[in-house]
């Protein structure tokens, strides 16, 4: 990833009190953007946009900074605990035993086939439930979930998951892999589970994560291994995976920036086509991909780039190890219609209180997993969290430098303008 790119700014930008505060507000509404004015933000796009929106958050005064099972798929998102159902057959413990020849005890099935299960509940967006099933017959919790996409004959539950499982490393996780955390002392607090969808970038600290948590089915970029317990997660690998799918061998390793881009004509730029393809570039492939590369190439691997979030030399539409590794492990965000997807809102700032010595609140969490996603992760060698630090202060410290602060302008604390420029 390059250096974020130096913008002009206002050193007093981040002053919140009422006046500037209205005349931000103004200006952001009657200027156009390149005369200072705020241009539509964009963000990843993610298919449980309802649930995981920022803007969906709490006010500050509603947030609880304490960490829940089942509730952490966005900073913020507190509440009480949420235990899960037991193990149970399909439709229930009320249902009907089937009447045909019994099902395989652990049936075999691929990693394209769990990913594409774990797909169906997050476009229905399936409420989180421990006492109802869906039509498919498998129960709305977390466990549940697992159970569905794996394809189980049966409802499973945490304490029951890793019998169906092998238990692998960190750097042997694929798509269609779970990460589980059963607490056994006491079932219904912290007990977890969440299907691996990728890597979401090269660094490997955050991954595409598929969980069945309140309010329902989502999708979306989560730190590893998790927000909260993060010294209990387990990562498994489902035992009946086909070994075509198995994830025995690596990836398909880069092939270098000499195999794209103007005057290329190899197999890497039909390779390069067909995965974009697959992840929503068709319209931009009329005749479909080939080996010589063109204006569809740069542009669907653009579009792909932009997917992610990326601006700027980020997305260039030319493929780097980072899209690469994305595209060749089913990481990372889809393309949707028109690309980059609708505008997401910039969440309001919510004052300098937050940020201080001292403090330990979700929106500490939320400023930083921002600011892992904006690049300046290293800072941070345990992964944000809801305690201010440090290592906050010193991220965000070099994000004002690079927007073109000196001096006491980057001195580490967000102000409005920061948190805009930020999130946006």
């Amino acid at each position: 990833m390059t250096a974020p790119v130096f913008e002009d700014m206002d050193p007093a930008g981040d002053c919140d009190c009422p006046g500037c505060g209205l005349r931000r507000r103004t200006d952001s509404r009657t200027r156009p953007a390149r005369l200072g004015g705020h241009p539509a933000a964009r963000g990843v796009v993610v298919v449980a946009a309802a649930s995981a929106s920022l803007g969906a958050v709490p006010p500050a005064a509603a947030l609880t900074p304490g960490h829940f099972p089942h509730r952490q798929a966005l900073p913020g998102d507190g509440g009480p605990s949420t235990p899960q159902g037991t193990k149970a057959p399909l439709h229930g413990p009320a249902a009907k035993p089937p009447s045909g020849p019994a099902a395989a005890p652990v049936p075999a099935t691929t990693r394209t086939e769990i990913i594409n299960r774990a797909r169906t509940w997050v476009a229905a967006q399936v409420p989180y439930s421990m006492d109802d099933y869906w039509p498919d017959g498998y129960r709305q919790d977390c466990s549940g979930y697992v159970s569905m996409a794996w394809g189980l004959p049966d409802n499973e539950w945490t304490g029951s998951l890793d019998q169906y499982g092998v238990r692998i490393t960190r750097e042997e996780l694929r798509p269609g892999d779970i990460l589980l955390h059963h607490n056994p002392d006491d079932p219904e607090r912290g007990s977890h589970v969440v299907i691996f969808g990728g890597w979401t970038d090269y660094t490997h600290t955050y991954y595409t994560v598929y969980e069945q948590t309140p309010p329902g089915t989502r999708r979306q970029a989560t730190p590893y291994p998790y927000w909260s317990n993060t010294d209990k997660y387990v990562p498994y690998r489902y035992q009946g995976v086909t070994p075509a799918t198995a994830g025995a061998t690596a990836p398909m390793a880069y092939p270098g920036a000499v195999s794209f881009g103007p005057g290329a004509d190899n197999g890497y730029v039909t390779l390069l086509g067909r995965m974009l393809t697959a992840r929503g570039a068709g319209a931009y492939y009329p005749r479909g991909p080939g080996p010589v590369w063109g204006d569809p190439d740069r542009q669907a691997t653009q579009a792909f780039q932009q997917a992610q979030g990326w601006t700027g030399a980020d997305a260039d539409g030319l493929p780097g190890p980072g899209t690469w590794e994305l595209l060749v492990t089913g990481g990372g965000e889809d393309i949707t219609a028109g690309a980059a997807g609708p505008p997401r809102q910039v969440p309001g700032y919510p004052g300098r209180r937050w940020f201080r010595p001292g403090a330990a609140n979700d929106h500490v969490t939320r400023l930083g997993a921002q600011l892992v996603r904006k690049g300046f992760g290293r800072f941070y060698p345990l992964g944000p969290g809801p305690h201010w630090g440090d290592a906050d202060r010193r991220a965000v410290a070099a994000f004002q430098r690079a927007q073109g602060r000196r001096g006491g302008a980057a001195d580490g604390y967000p102000g409005p303008d920061t948190w805009h420029r930020l999130f946006a």
